[in-house]
């Protein structure tokens, strides 16, 4: 019997390892789709910003199941995704072999304390991955470390909370009317990065310069149609409907469909979201 090594990963990053590693990641896996095409409007302007050449050497940090990767691969000839996930790195695996991308590798791995080799990347970039560890200032030096001098760092992370409807219409909805526990400033979670302040702090404090941050507005694809919006929400999100009474659960749904309905357009359901394109250089 072979046992999988686990991946060396920081204390403060554990449960991170627990949930991406565990039933979360595997959702995320099976519905990868999904998810690529839920950031799909975002994917140019991150790419254009990477300011990717033949001949770049690419890490992509919590690659997931390694779109980005890919994409980094047909342009540069080279590229190694790391994540938490074992399951998303498998289907990353699976997809860059049937793309015949051979200069694609994939690694379980926490940057935050992963042995990247000294000046091994000429672009390090991370498409909504950078807002989930526990240091982000080690993580972000780590990942430094692991750049030429000049290097370039491309950041894609969510805006505030109330600048992102997909969230606060599926919050609203399934919170049926319950206060939700808010993270604690700056805990790892989808918006620790959503202050521009912080992430001029948090770069600088990690060794990097001429940090830039511009912001972007796109929809976000969340299904064919209401039902096919409803299973993928669901899947990942019906946790929050946990100790709420037959009642209390059948109108969160009611609600949770009629604003998936209210937000129906000819593309599919879509909800509006606001991220903040981040570069910034190596010394």
């Amino acid at each position: 019997m072979v046992t999988a090594r686990v991946p060396d990963v920081d204390p403060g990053n554990a449960a991170q390892l627990g949930a991406w590693d565990g039933a979360q990641g595997a959702y995320w896996a099976a519905q990868a789709d999904h998810f690529d095409r839920a950031v799909a409007r975002y994917d140019e302007p991150f790419l254009a910003a990477a300011d990717l050449h033949p001949g770049d050497r690419v890490l992509d940090v919590g690659c997931g199941t390694g779109r980005t990767t890919r994409d980094a691969a047909r342009v540069t000839g080279s590229a190694l995704g790391v994540d938490l996930s074992s399951a998303m790195l498998e289907v990353a695996r699976q997809r860059a072999a049937a793309e015949g991308l051979t200069g694609v590798r994939f690694e379980q791995a926490d940057a935050q304390v992963a042995a990247f080799p000294p000046a091994g990347f000429d672009v390090a970039v991370s498409r909504t991955g950078a807002m989930f560890f526990a240091d982000p200032v080690a993580a972000l030096a780590n990942v430094g470390r692991a750049l030429v001098p000049g290097g370039r760092l491309v950041l894609l992370v969510w805006q505030a909370l109330e600048a992102n409807e997909w969230m606060t219409e599926i919050l609203g909805a399934l919170a049926a009317g319950r206060p939700l526990p808010a993270p604690p400033p700056g805990a790892p979670g989808p918006f620790s990065l959503a202050d521009p302040g912080r992430i001029h702090e948090v770069l600088t404090a990690s060794g990097h310069r001429q940090v830039e941050i511009e912001g972007l507005v796109e929809p976000e694809w969340w299904g064919a149609d209401v039902d096919d919006a409803l299973r993928f929400v669901l899947g990942f999100a019906g946790w929050l409907l946990d100790g709420l009474d037959d009642a209390a659960r059948g109108r969160a749904l009611a609600d949770l469909r009629r604003r998936l309905a209210d937000h129906v357009t000819p593309d599919g359901v879509e909800f509006g979201s606001a991220a903040w394109l981040v570069t910034a250089r190596r010394p």
